[in-house]
């Protein structure tokens, strides 16, 4: 199956973004996680010769796809091969210092999951690998493998909000003093091994949480999150406005928090009869509940149930 094929997934809250943007069709934009293209292809659509879209993915296929995908309007479209945390340099390298929108998905792509050899899927056996940027040393084999059991346990913990973290690791480290674990599958037999039968049965698939928590560790992707949406705002025209798409309630809060902080003013302390500090509000949050997917979406793409759009505009 070829990459176009692969990336041609649903876009996720594609409708609620494109108006979230508020798209000028002479406008500057960055989709910071372009993936197959689906979200920058509909806010390309809505620019004219004298706006441009810069579309970032760290992610080689990902590039190649959305480049085949948005090809009837490369005119103005500028690809750039970098991590979304790079919003920032990499406008600033085009000789564009001031954006008039910024869109980010946090989600993994339909595609990184479907290609098993990514290794990002615990529903297929395959290396383990889970890197979004193949240029990366960090892997999943180095965590599982290398990470001692405190370190797994804080992994597994924090980014997987998994209760049983502790056995999770501890069974990983007994494991692998036998042998190495070179695969998912592995993985997801170790994991089985440490939950107990009861706590099994129903609901999710007993190793999402590790495997979230692991892909999380191995991409830097909670890491990334604040700094990046505080120099997108450095960048942004006044109204100009960042949406962003997250998928589990760790990045949920780091936009929620981070915005609610940009959207705040004075800080000095309370019996200060004057403020001394001058700082001043960057954005208004426009969201103060999070945009969720349609009914209709979910039915049609069920991997959109936890999505939630945040979106604010700069002042």
């Amino acid at each position: 199956m070829d990459q176009k094929i692969n990336f041609s997934h649903r876009s996720v809250l594609l409708d609620e973004c494109i108006e979230a943007l508020n798209i000028k069709p002479d406008g500057i934009y960055v989709d910071g996680t372009a993936g197959g293209g689906g979200h920058s292809l509909e806010i390309v659509k809505k620019l004219t010769a004298g706006g441009r879209l810069i579309a970032i993915d760290r992610d080689d296929a990902a590039i190649a796809a959305a480049t085949e995908r948005l090809k009837d309007y490369s005119d103005r479209v500028t690809f750039v091969r970098n991590n979304f945390s790079s919003i920032k340099e990499s406008c600033l390298d085009l000789g564009i210092d001031k954006i008039d929108g910024v869109l980010l998905d946090l989600g993994v792509s339909s595609y990184q999951l479907d290609t098993v050899e990514r290794g990002f899927t615990h529903n297929s056996d395959a290396p383990l690998d889970m890197r979004m940027d193949r240029r990366n040393d960090l892997d999943a084999y180095t965590v599982v493998n290398t990470y001692s059991a405190d370190q797994l346990k804080k992994v597994i913990y924090n980014y997987g909000e998994e209760r049983f973290a502790p056995k999770i690791a501890a069974a990983i480290v007994r494991y692998r003093e036998k042998e190495t674990i070179k695969t998912t599958g592995q993985l997801v037999e170790i994991i089985k091994s440490a939950i107990p039968p009861s706590a099994r049965e129903g609901g999710h698939h007993p190793a999402k949480r590790t495997f979230q928590a692991i892909r999380i560790e191995v991409n830097g992707e909670l890491d990334a999150i604040e700094p990046t949406i505080r120099n997108a705002t450095d960048i942004l025209a006044p109204e100009g406005r960042i949406a962003i798409i997250t998928f589990h309630s760790l990045e949920d809060r780091i936009v929620k928090q981070t915005y609610a902080d940009l959207a705040s003013g004075c800080n000095c302390p309370r019996d200060l009869p004057v403020c001394v500090c001058g700082r001043k509000p960057r954005v208004n949050v426009l969201t103060r509940k999070p945009i969720l997917p349609s009914e209709r979406e979910l039915e049609e793409n069920p991997r959109s149930r936890s999505a939630k759009l945040r979106v604010a505009e700069k002042i």
